[in-house]
């Protein structure tokens, strides 16, 4: 979906595909057939937005032979989708996981941290993310000169020595420089966004002023997750204003909630709690501390902080993305209102401060039993409500929506 913003930007608003899994071309086409065209079909709307998410295998295969991508871009065409933004976070096996025993655990070596790697300490991260930015600037729409690219921040926070620092300053370096060469020679510019995440070297829009401040702005900058800062207990004003500071631009916004809890020490609180605890992935979790100023208490899973790793004396917020147009029950809430206070923060202003919005609950599959879609159907119409309710939100900021 397109929405014009009053400053006569376009705004586009995708949703990720990390939550289908694929790991060849195939793959991805069929998520098309399956799940992309019945939203959009869902939704009433001629044309929508797909945040793609291309494993290393499929992007080898688009690179590697050009007739792949000119099917994708075909079969995106005939679906009626559209793509200006790729999900180059995961790097392949999103959804692999081993075994119930993993549960709420996220240890050094655990399943659960594998999305961190490849890192940007290595030359598999820096090809992988300048081959999507080939296959990217191959897709965009003929009317769109600009792309972007959400990847991880840096690595997760252990190891890390000032060697390793500056290793990654020299990737990054080395990624502008390539994603310039892109631009010069498909006329097509592709801005990678830098993705905060609690536990890992960039948790926060602070440590994002330090460790990117000196990039490539022309090409580099932050892609800010509601998810994320809303764990993190940060402002979204303060946060956004911070970037603007160190003259970051916030390439993508990810839409997406936390899952909140007022009271984790209740009894019931937890029961609810630990219904989330599950194997597939990490859901840091982060704790105000009781003295002004205490900075945050944390879990890197939410099995250890049920396990006593937070105290629970004051609110909970968990990296766990639900749905952004579904409150949880009681005792259980969502960070709806962080999301609704980062929108506004970005795009009620004068100018829009971001142009790609994606919405990303990958989570579906990973809900409780009982709030899990059972189908496709189930899961197409629950993605639909999601975007459905970005659009009445975009709409409230005085965004139109446009029709192709």
């Amino acid at each position: 979906m397109r929405f014009r913003h009053p400053d006569g930007s376009v705004v586009h608003v995708a949703y990720c595909t990390n939550v289908h899994p694929a790991e060849d071309v195939a793959g991805v086409l069929d998520q098309l057939r399956r799940y992309a065209g019945p939203v959009r079909e869902r939704l009433g709307v001629p044309r929508l937005g797909l945040g793609l998410w291309l494993s290393r295998p499929v992007c080898d295969a688009l690179t590697a032979e050009p007739g792949e991508a000119v099917r994708l871009r075909e079969a995106l065409a005939g679906h009626g989708l559209e793509v200006v933004t790729l999900n180059g976070f995961p790097y392949q096996g999103f959804h692999d996981y081993e075994g119930e025993s993993d549960a709420g655990s996220a240890v050094p070596g655990s399943p659960k941290l594998r999305v961190y790697h490849p890192d940007w300490t290595t030359e598999a991260r820096l090809g992988y993310t300048l081959a999507l930015a080939r296959v990217l600037a191959g897709l965009l729409p003929d009317d769109v000169r600009s792309g972007s690219i959400s990847t991880l921040p840096l690595a997760w926070r252990t190891p890390w020595t000032p060697e390793r620092s500056g290793t990654a300053a020299r990737m990054l370096d080395r990624l502008a420089e390539g994603l310039a060469e892109v631009a010069a020679t498909t006329g097509r510019t592709i801005r990678v966004g830098f993705e905060p995440e609690p536990g890992c070297v960039v948790e926060n829009t602070t440590q994002a002023a330090h460790h990117l401040g000196g990039a490539d702005h022309d090409y580099l900058g932050v892609c800010l997750d509601a998810c994320h800062l809303a764990v993190q207990f940060e402002e979204p004003g303060e946060a956004v204003a911070r970037l603007a500071e160190a003259g970051l631009p916030v390439v993508k916004l990810q839409a997406s909630c936390a899952l909140q809890v007022d009271h984790p020490s209740d009894a019931e609180s937890r029961e609810a709690l630990a219904a989330f605890a599950e194997p597939r992935f990490i859901h840091q979790t982060r704790e105000p501390g009781g003295a002004p100023g205490g900075g945050l208490l944390q879990a890197d899973d939410l099995g250890e902080a049920l396990g006593g790793e937070l105290p629970g004396d004051a609110p909970w917020r968990v990296h766990f993305h639900v749905p952004l147009h579904a409150t949880p029950a009681p005792p259980l809430a969502s960070t709806q209102g962080v999301l609704d206070e980062t929108l506004r923060t970005l795009l009620a202003g004068p100018s829009a401060l971001t142009r790609h919005v994606e919405v990303e609950t990958y989570t579906w599959q990973a809900l409780p039993e009982d709030r899990r879609p059972k189908t496709d159907e189930a899961l197409v119409e629950g993605i639909a409500l999601e975007l459905a309710w970005m659009r009445d939100r975009l709409i409230d900021l005085g965004l139109k929506e446009e029709t192709p």
